[in-house]
This record gives structure tokens, C-alpha cells and sequence, in this order.
């Protein structure tokens, strides 16, 4: 019997990288017509609307009783469907407000987790964000939201470490990692050349940061680095021939918030950095008709619709990550920068361990492993000297930038969105055989007395297994090899 999927999330047009998550996850799901019966969506709405299908219920994100309707509303729907209904709410604290209206201090969504749950429906809870160091209410939340489902998804094999370790304390069958999806495996868009001509940016090499534009982006860091890079590495002849485009920008709601100051105190970092930079930059609003040879960083200021954010993976030779949150275990752009089989310079941040060191040690500086995907280097301050070694290591050692793309390309092939819909519907599989299963083919038994047998107590054995000590690759030496040529 198909179920029917019913996703709790923001949804476009809201602006939101977990709506857009979704979209693709409903876009996916929906070609398992013979698993899947219809597809539904609750929006949690900040004043984004309108919505199209398959939205068709509206959360008011800062209404409690819009929260408690919708309850009420999926409840009643799921009890007239023939189709058993899955229920997959997606949990970030930024939209969940107290009743009060505090950002990230409210019980909303594990109150829906919670009725949900107990009126029998098959309810998942992907975490998009997991605290290493958690305040008591993340903790707690994230607890109960464990306690009040069927399970939890993480894109991260290493969030399943943190929240089944004592900081949380879940345990491990409540846990299931399945890959963030990627869109970037259509080899109709993997023309690089064509892509840079319908934008005059043949014969360049390009560097592109994507994505709204915010503090904890960290791109006055790449501005500085990339400045630094030009001045070291390149000659005036061969400054013509790269470019850094940085696409997108900022949220409205960040514009607004505390009367605009945070948003001006960004621009003030964005514009000392440019200045540090030294570097000539513009602001336009499309790239055609862009004089590229006048400009070293270019400013697309507008929000990307889909078509424009593909083409710009596809045309992209490094894509500049320089993020400043280090727990965050989840990149929609990192996800499709793979799975455009492009390379990334990224701080260390969880997905970026383990989508381009495959979770290895990373020790402090410049890391450029043997077998990676791309390179890592540290947050803030020092990433400014790192980028600028990695972008000179890429720019100049073309076969070995080559290879890294083509090893980016193949996790990310793994990581199709279809993949994550059919691993995501075969563990609802998994939790409806789990709830069906009888137990009586043994009496349980409780321990009543202490014993010198139990495996637990017994410090002589060891349960968990050794891990095995790795060694460290050595780190690259970057130094030029080639001249930048002309070709894309």
C-alpha cells in the first residue's frame, strides 16, 4: 500500500534553503508513483505566500493557534485517507518561536511531533541543525522530539555521533543518516564552456561564492583572500582572466531586523574588506553584457531563481565556501557544488569534513588530502592566507583540480535526490515493519540479581571496538607549476 507523504517545512517562495529542501525532497518522491500516493505540504509561513501545489496548508510561523489548527487539520485528513500517512517534519530552531514570539525558544514543532506520534502516524523528524555544545532548551527539544517520534534523519554521519553520545543520549536506533540530495547530475548541464559564453565568461577562470548574503557567510573573508591571492600569485595579464562572483543577497528579514543596524554593520565589513582588498568590484543585477576585463569581483545582487543557480554550478571552476559556524552538518550548496562535480575551498565545518575529507583528522592549516574532493582550510582570520594557497594550488596545478572534480562528481552522483527519496521511503519501511512486529518468541526477561557474567559491568571485556589510529596525509606543497592559460 503507497503512503501518503505529508511535509512540515517551509516551502518556496519563502526564501529558505530547508524549503528548497523540501521542494526537491517532494519533487523526488513523487516519481516513486508506485510507493507514494499523493504528496502534501504544511508551510511555515513568515507573510512568503502565495503557495502553490503541493502546499495546502499554511502554518502562521508566529500564530500558536495557526500551529494547534494544524494539528487538528493533517490529523483529520490522514483519518480519512485509505493510504497510511508518513508524516516528515523538518526541525530548525530559527522556526520556532516561543509563544512570545523569542526566535529558537519555542515547543511548536515538538508539539506536532508529539500529536502526531500518538495518534499513530509514521512521524520523521530531519534535524538541520545539531549543537554539539547545546543550550538546555536544544536539548531538551531535540530530546523530546526523539522521545516523540519514529525516528530522526541527519545528512551527517557525524551529527549520529553527537546525538547518541552523552550529550543527548539517543539512542542509535532512533538515528538514521540518509545523504542531503543534490539536483546537479544532469550531464546537459555539466557544459562549462557553453555556459561561460552565455555569459562573456569564456577564456576566464571562475571563482563563485552562491547563496544570501549574511555574517555568518564569511565572505569578507574570501574578499580579503582572494585580493591576496591576485597580488601574490598573478600577473597583470593573467588578473584579467579571473573573476569572483559573488551571487545572491541578503535575506529581507535580515534587512529588517533591529531596525536594519546588523544589516549595515554587514555592509561596513563587506565594503572595509573590499577596500583591503584592493580589488576593482561592480554590483549588477544580471550578468550579460558584464565588462569582466574591468572587474576582479563581481556582485550579482539579486535572488537566483532555479534556472540562473544551475547554470551558475555548472559554470563555476572553484566554488569559495568561507563559512563561520563549524557545527553546522548540513550545505545545499556544498551538496550541489558535488554533485555539479565542481571543487570547493571550505572551512571545516561538519558537512564539510565529511562530504571532502570523508571525516579524517583535520588538524589546523591548509588541508589538500591525496584523495579529497576539495580543500579545507580554517574559519575567520586564518582562512584569509589559506584560500589565497588554495586558490593558487588550483589555479596552477590544473590536472590535479581536474581530478578533484572528478572525485567530487562521483560522491556526488551517490547523493541524487531520488537516492535520498527511495533511502528516505525505505526506512518508513523499516519503522512500519518495526511497529508490526509481534514480540513472543521468547519471554523477556529483567535482570533481578547482579552478575559477574554481565558483559557491561565486566571492565575485562571491551564492547565497543578499538579505533584504529589513522595516519595523517602529508600536507601538499603549494607552489605554482603552470602559467594560467586562456583555455576554460
Amino acid at each position: 500500500m503507497p503512503y501518503n507523504i505529508r511535509i512540515v517545512s517551509t516551502y518556496p517562495p519563502r526564501r529558505c534553503g530547508i524549503g528548497t529542501f523540501s521542494r526537491d525532497l517532494a519533487t523526488a518522491l513523487a516519481h516513486f508513483t508506485s510507493e507514494v500516493g499523493h504528496i502534501r505540504g504544511a508551510a511555515i509561513d513568515n507573510r512568503s505566500g502565495p503557495y502553490d501545489i503541493p502546499v495546502d496548508l499554511v502554518i502562521d510561523q508566529y500564530n500558536p493557534y495557526s500551529w494547534r489548527d494544524a494539528i487538528t487539520h493533517i490529523c483529520t485528513r490522514a483519518g480519512e485517507a485509505k493510504n497510511p500517512t508518513v508524516i516528515a517534519l523538518q526541525h530548525e530552531f530559527g522556526l520556532d518561536p516561543s509563544p512570545e514570539g523569542k526566535p529558537g525558544e519555542g515547543s511548536s514543532l515538538v508539539n506536532l511531533a508529539r500529536a502526531f506520534h500518538e495518534r499513530g502516524l509514521i512521524t520523521v523528524v530531519y534535524l538541520h541543525t545539531v549543537p554539539d555544545v547545546p543550550s538546555p532548551h536544544e536539548r531538551t527539544t531535540i530530546q523530546n522530539l526523539a522521545r516523540h517520534s519514529d525516528g530522526l534523519i541527519v545528512t551527517t554521519e557525524s551529527a549520529i555521533q553527537i546525538l547518541e553520545s552523552e550529550v543527548y543520549g539517543i539512542p542509535h536506533e532512533k538515528l538514521k543518516h540518509i545523504d542531503h540530495g543534490v539536483r546537479r547530475h544532469n550531464a546537459s548541464y555539466f557544459d562549462r564552456l557553453a555556459t561561460k559564453q552565455e555569459y562573456d565568461l569564456e577564456n576566464r577562470f571562475l571563482i563563485t561564492t552562491l547563496g544570501m548574503l549574511s555574517p555568518g557567510k564569511g565572505i569578507e573573508y574570501g574578499i580579503r583572500a582572494y585580493g591576496l591571492f591576485l597580488e601574490e600569485s598573478l600577473s597583470e595579464e593573467q588578473r584579467q582572466r579571473v573573476v569572483y562572483l559573488i551571487a545572491g543577497k541578503s535575506h529581507p528579514d535580515f534587512i529588517r531586523a533591529e531596525n536594519g543596524e546588523p544589516y549595515r554593520r554587514f555592509r561596513a565589513s563587506m565594503d572595509q574588506a573590499l577596500e583591503q582588498a584592493k580589488v576593482k568590484w561592480c554590483k549588477v543585477k544580471e550578468l550579460g553584457g558584464t565588462d569582466f576585463d574591468e572587474y576582479d569581483i563581481v556582485f550579482l545582487d539579486t535572488f537566483l531563481d532555479e534556472n540562473t543557480l544551475l547554470k551558475l554550478y555548472g559554470a563555476t571552476n572553484v566554488m569559495l565556501l568561507p563559512y563561520l559556524n563549524m557545527q553546522q552538518i548540513s550545505s545545499g550548496i556544498l551538496a550541489d557544488t558535488l554533485g555539479a562535480g565542481r571543487v570547493a575551498i571550505t572551512t571545516k565545518f561538519r558537512y564539510a569534513q565529511e562530504l571532502i575529507h570523508s571525516n579524517k583528522p583535520c588538524p589546523e592549516g591548509l588541508i589538500i588530502g591525496r584523495y579529497t574532493r576539495g580543500i579545507l582550510v580554517d574559519p575567520g582570520e586564518p582562512s584569509v592566507e589559506q584560500i589565497a594557497q588554495a586558490l593558487d594550488f588550483l589555479v596552477f596545478n590544473e590536472s590535479k583540480r581536474l581530478l578533484m572534480e572528478r572525485q567530487a562528481h562521483q560522491r556526488g552522483y551517490q547523493m541524487r535526490w531520488n537516492n535520498s527519496a527511495w533511502a528516505l521511503l525505505q526506512y518508513v519501511d523499516f519503522v512500519r515493519e518495526a511497529k508490526d512486529i509481534i514480540t513472543g518468541r521468547g519471554v523477556k526477561s529483567l535482570r533481578e540479581k547482579t552478575s559477574r557474567l554481565d558483559v557491561y559491568k565486566c571492565r575485562r571485556i571491551q564492547v565497543t571496538p578499538t579505533i584504529e589510529s589513522v595516519t595523517q596525509e602529508p600536507r601538499a606543497v603549494v607552489r605554482p607549476q603552470e602559467v594560467l592559460s586562456a583555455s576554460s
